[in-house]
């Protein structure tokens, strides 16, 4: 996967890991970025070198801090346009503010378009995400914008994980929303499928009303594309177990793990195993707790063919190719 001559890769703060691997894939290092804060608080980001007529690729997450995040990449964005590069191409493992897509109760925002909307004025010819929480958010933005899906990468993982019985697994989609994700990691493994019935209480709690499918006996694989307090993981996990589950699983593409996701997953005990990618860096509370046994599938593959496709013009479906069984 070799880049022509004019592309460049830069890495912004939340992402230095991953995207280093990115690099190693494709055979290069990455640019050099001048990274940092004035006594206000107010940040300076820009690139060490010239990017006159280059083609970059920037990879920077919108992850926890979420607004510090986002205005390292729209300045740092802003700084390339000003600066002259041909095409500003930003890869967004994790895109913050994407639940709030549409106005639930009046007089509330739609925060992801007006993030999508920043990333376009700060000068992004295109946009490449990971498993949008809707897929209608790319109809927010006003550049090119690529959602990609981690399923056949976790799906790859998971189908050769010697500790996972595929002859008695079931995929369980948390909510109705995720029947889609539940379905395509079905299909990718060769197992049926459950729901999860659920509703929000007046606190926001939730609360499993019934599931739908045959989870007795069975091993449980929930899929979703985030984890964020474990809230809603734990109580389906809870829930499969009183059906009569007798192992379950739980894989998602964003590991945002805020408080207390982490101290509610170790006291409740109630995944066997737990797969995320590295959109989000996480805390080292769970790379070394010996209560949770958690696999981290690396994206880098999956950007660097992103990027190697679109550097070459080719299709991004063939992205994909590397995770076929």
């Amino acid at each position: 996967m070799r880049l022509k001559n004019n592309a460049v890769i830069y890495a912004l703060s939340a992402n230095q890991d991953l995207a280093k691997k990115v690099a190693d894939c494709l055979g290069m290092s990455l640019g050099g970025v001048r990274l940092s804060h004035f006594p206000s608080g107010e940040i300076m980001a820009c690139p060490t070198e010239t990017v006159r007529g280059k083609e970059v690729f920037v990879i920077q997450s919108t992850c926890p801090p979420v607004n510090e995040k986002l205005m390292e990449a729209l300045i740092f964005i802003d700084a390339l346009r000003r600066s002259s590069a041909k095409e500003i191409n930003v890869i967004v493992p994790y895109f913050g503010y994407a639940r709030q897509d549409r106005k639930s109760k009046p007089r509330e925002p739609i925060t992801a378009r007006l993030v999508a909307d920043l990333f376009a004025t700060a000068g992004a010819n295109r946009i490449v995400t990971f498993d949008l929480h809707a897929a209608q958010i790319q109809g927010f933005f006003n550049c090119i914008e690529d959602d990609l899906s981690a399923i056949p990468l976790l799906g790859h993982v998971i189908y050769n994980d010697k500790s996972i019985n595929r002859e008695n697994l079931v995929v369980v989609s948390p909510d109705h929303g995720g029947v889609n994700r539940a379905r395509k990691m079905a299909d990718k493994l060769n197992t049926p499928i459950a729901i999860i019935d659920k509703r929000r209480t007046a606190t926001y709690q939730p609360e499993v009303m019934n599931i739908i499918g045959e989870v007795k006996d069975k091993d449980c694989l929930i899929i979703d594309d985030m984890i964020d307090t474990a809230g809603s993981a734990v109580a389906a996990s809870v829930a499969l177990k009183k059906a009569g589950a007798k192992e379950v699983f739980i894989v998602c593409t964003h590991p945002v793990f805020s408080d207390p996701a982490y101290d509610r997953l170790v006291s409740s005990r109630a995944f066997k195993k737990i797969y995320v990618t590295d959109s989000i860096p996480l805390d080292s509370r769970f790379t070394t707790s010996e209560d949770l046994d958690i696999t981290v599938c690396s994206l880098a593959p999956l950007i660097a063919s992103a990027i190697s496709a679109i550097n070459h013009d080719s299709s991004l479906s063939d992205c994909y190719l590397d995770f076929k069984d």
